[in-house]
């Protein structure tokens, strides 16, 4: 079954003020974006189980949306295991008069906040694989990095699990074709969360780093906590 989440958001067009005649320079809006927020659903992210977390995470994620300018486009994937089936949720947004990155901002969010409680009454299911890599993959052939900033924001513990990759096992992550180049942005918000110790956490960044520089993303952001 295919879930299909319409925010529902809507605002008043704002009144944007005259320029002075006298004026001398006109800013220049920020260009769109392009941002795909993936959220893992595998058991060993504590965004499925842990309620303060969620809220932590949802936090953050806002202030990564709320300032997106005028017809960029917001995609929230879920993942974990390899089955379409097992990961239905999607949401497309494109920021407007009528849905404002501040809305979008609070709708998605208070998904990410809520989702402990959609996996404890069932609505959606924490899954036993983490194919970090497939997802990225599957994604790339949605977007077009050479024709506007393109952003990837994970919300992920970052630890591949499958065929691919055991990474609390002490497995690599393979190399990828370029998929993203010249795309602005890999971000994992939770990066070595639930690994055990900074050693772990610094390892799962670093290769995940070298995985995004191959990849051809301009910049990696890894972050354990904020």
């Amino acid at each position: 079954m295919r879930i299909v989440v319409t925010l529902g958001l809507a605002a008043a067009f704002l009144s944007v003020p005259f320029l002075n005649a006298g004026a001398e320079a006109v800013d220049v809006p920020p260009r769109p974006q392009t941002v795909i927020i993936g959220l893992d659903l595998s058991k060993s992210n504590p965004l499925v189980d842990d309620a303060a977390y969620a809220a932590r995470v949802a936090s953050r994620l806002t202030q990564e949306i709320d300032k997106l300018s005028v017809r960029s486009r917001v995609m929230v994937r879920t993942f974990g295991a390899y089955d379409s089936g097992a990961n239905p949720l999607k949401v497309d947004e494109v920021i407007s008069a009528r849905a404002r990155p501040e809305s979008v901002a609070e709708g998605i969010s208070s998904l990410v906040a809520a989702l402990p409680q959609l996996v404890a009454e069932g609505k959606l299911k924490a899954q036993d694989w983490t194919y970090i890599v497939s997802f990225m993959e599957t994604m790339s052939h949605q977007v077009d990095c050479a024709a506007g900033d393109v952003r990837v924001i994970l919300l992920t513990d970052g630890f591949e699990d499958s065929e691919q990759a055991r990474m609390l096992r002490g497995g690599s992550l393979p190399k990828p074709e370029p998929y993203y180049q010249g795309c602005t942005e890999l971000m994992m918000l939770g990066v070595g969360q639930g690994g055990g110790s900074p050693a772990v956490t610094k390892r799962a960044r670093e290769q995940w780093e070298r995985w995004a520089q191959a990849a051809g993303f301009q910049r990696f952001t890894g972050l354990y906590d904020w």
